[in-house]
């Protein structure tokens, strides 16, 4: 199964708990409506004591149906609408702290340098990470609406007490949540908890407002609040079944992911031990473990007897999925404390008497096979992982230092932006001297060199390390920030491919931290209705990927194909950036499957001629991005060992 049937499988899951849900709430309101029937509506008859059909009132039902729907749906909407801003909304909620990128703690910054190598090799952006303090359970999470806006959640026991490859086991695990689709649906998840948790809510409520009364009318509120609890744990009841239903098999598909992924078995196995040997094993204290215990990487609330409503499998089907022949021993002991600096300099040693300057992250040149880049999306390999960390290992520790810093951030991206025309170079600096004080020409100026030593494939990764800074400017910080980078693009009056990707990257993951934008639902069924948008990209793709016009036009005729069009439908010889954005806008309206099919025929053109350069690998690489399908680097991974 790949990245596109992977997310198409998610949707479906998504469709079955929109069943689920609505199952349950239909049980809620007959059970609610039953109760209450019969406790206030006369069913006594004349000669047989009890009459069934008096406990139908047609009034009293539509009176249920219509409050518990508003209650619940009330309820499950809030939620969402509180949730809409992504992962960061969920990390807060359960009582995250975001780790700094220019954190010193030892064990944060190991945290941090595996989930930089985990998002260079699967070629999503560097996620903000959330540290769940004073949780001793060994546990983590992924939340988000897709990758633009997904976070990392890890407890303070995770990160305390696993050793790095154990540590980089369970992100891996969460990455592969990430990849697969699965964190737009575990939202959706946690608001249809919470609606039908306000059914106990609102009888808490009904049930402290006393029973007073004159002797002839007594309140009848408590009573209608000890229907609502009894009848709001029969919605936790379906809701812990609607989250059994929809997470269990996952993570097992996540643990394999994982393994492949790192080609450890062993680093997620351990972790999974260390769970098993723990008196907390993976719970939260968090009030919110169990509306959201489906997010995590272990069982968040306490044991259940009944198995089967689990949100998670058993550790030990777990651990034997990977370690067949593990004796049910757990080992729950917590590294010791130089672990942490051990499990770093056991890296370093790896690395030693390697020229890991010249690992490169460069695309594949000759005879590229358009079929297996495109089966690599969403799919990272052991490979990339190891060439993020060789490559992330041999770049300057001045920059390194400087991407994580958010006063040095912007200056890094500015870097990366000066034209190599000295002319334009000039005319760039000197609207940086205009605009901002400080140390941000030095800065520029110092990091210029370095950049250009990384080549244009080094450009978008080294970019992709700076987000998690750059998210911690001030929103004033940011406006003068994003001033600036657009003078920079503008200064020679073109936008070139890499400044291309580079805004598109930013708008994505950097712009919603900012900005409220409405988020996009309309769906796109067909490619026929964006013919005139996709027109438009094969063209682009094929003018970027060819230099010869007969080269060109066989391209485009290439891409149409493969989109099965015929190809009279050629686009505009000039696209301005504006018709470009809206093209691309138009193309994310469609579900997996066609994304796929626009993303393989983008891929046939640009590599028309059988090469697969720089400026296109940027250009698909921008254009999945926005699609939301992370292509992890084409990779050419050049180790000269002395």
């Amino acid at each position: 199964m790949d990245f596109f049937a992977r997310q198409e499988s998610a949707r479906g899951r998504t469709r079955r708990l929109v069943v689920y849900f609505g199952l349950a709430v239909v049980l809620t309101i007959l059970a609610i409506y039953a109760a209450l029937a019969l406790i206030f509506l006369d069913h006594t008859g004349v000669e047989t004591g009890f009459d069934p059909s008096a406990l139908w009132d047609p009034r009293l039902f539509i009176a249920v149906a219509a409050g518990t729907l508003a209650i619940v749906a009330g309820g499950s909407l809030s939620k969402m609408a509180e949730l809409r801003r992504g992962g960061g909304a969920v990390a807060e909620m359960l009582g995250g702290r975001l780790v700094r990128s220019d954190t010193h703690d030892p064990a944060e910054r190991r945290l941090l340098n595996v989930v930089e190598e985990m998002a260079l090799a699967s070629g999503t952006a560097v996620p903000p990470v959330y540290l769940l303090e004073g949780e001793r359970g060994i546990n983590a999470f992924a939340a988000g609406h897709g990758t633009g806006d997904a976070v990392i959640g890890v407890t303070e026991g995770c990160l305390r007490r696993l050793t790095r490859d154990e540590l980089q086991g369970v992100i891996a695990h969460e990455f592969s949540h990430i990849l697969n689709g699965d964190m737009r649906l575990n939202l959706k998840l946690v608001g249809v908890i919470f609606g039908l948790v306000c059914l106990t809510v609102l009888g808490r409520i009904l049930l402290r407002s006393g029973g007073g009364g004159d002797g002839r009318k007594r309140n009848p509120l408590p009573l209608v609040g000890l229907v609502l609890v009894v009848a709001g744990w029969i919605g936790v009841f379906f809701g812990r079944l609607i989250q059994a239903a929809v997470s269990r098999q996952r993570e097992f598909l996540a643990d394999a992911a994982a393994v492949q992924f790192t080609r450890n078995p062993g680093g997620l196995a351990g972790a999974l031990k260390k769970i098993g040997g723990l008196p907390l094993r993976a719970k939260l204290t968090s009030p919110h473990a169990d509306e959201a215990g489906h997010l995590f990487f272990g069982n968040a609330r306490s044991d259940s007897f009944l198995n089967w409503m689990s949100t998670h499998p058993p550790l030990l089907e777990r651990i034997r999925a990977m370690e067949p022949h593990f004796d049910g021993d757990f080992a729950g002991l917590p590294p010791a404390e130089d672990e942490l600096s051990r499990s770093e300099n056991a890296i370093a040693g790896r690395l030693q008497g390697k020229s890991v300057a010249r690992a490169e992250i460069a695309p594949l040149a000759s005879g590229v096979a358009v079929a297996e880049a495109m089966a690599s999306i969403g799919q990272p390999r052991p490979m990339h992982l190891e060439l993020a960390r060789e490559w992330k290992s041999g770049l300057d520790p001045g920059l390194l230092e400087a991407v994580r810093n958010p006063q040095q951030a912007p200056a890094v991206v500015w870097a990366a932006l000066i034209s190599e025309d000295e002319e334009v170079a000039r005319r760039q600096l000197g609207l940086l001297r205009e605009e901002l004080e400080g140390k941000a020409e030095e800065w520029v100026t110092q990091w210029r060199p370095l950049i250009r030593e990384l080549g244009e494939a080094g450009r978008l990764p080294i970019i992709e390390l700076c987000l998690s800074a750059l998210r911690q400017l001030q929103p004033e910080g940011y406006e003068r920030f994003a001033k600036s980078t657009r003078r920079l693009i503008e200064a020679d009056e073109a936008v070139d491919l890499f400044e291309f990707a580079l805004e598109k990257c930013l708008e994505r993951h950097l712009a919603p931290h900012f900005e409220a934008r409405p988020r996009e639902r309309v769906e796109v069924f067909s490619l026929v209705a964006i013919k005139s948008s996709l027109s438009l990209l094969v063209g682009l793709a094929a003018k970027i990927g060819q230099n010869d016009e007969r080269l060109e036009r066989e391209a485009r005729r290439a891409g149409w194909s493969a989109m099965g069009f015929a190809e009279e439908h050629d686009p505009a010889c000039e696209v301005g950036l504006a018709e470009v954005n809206a093209a691309l806008t138009e193309a994310a309206k469609v579900g997996p499957a066609l994304k796929k099919k626009i993303l393989f025929a983008l891929a046939i053109t640009a590599a028309h001629d059988a090469v697969l350069g720089v400026r296109e690998a940027e250009f698909l690489r921008a254009v999945a991005d926005v699609l939301d399908c992370p292509v992890p680097p084409f990779l050419e991974l050049h180790r000269h060992l002395s």
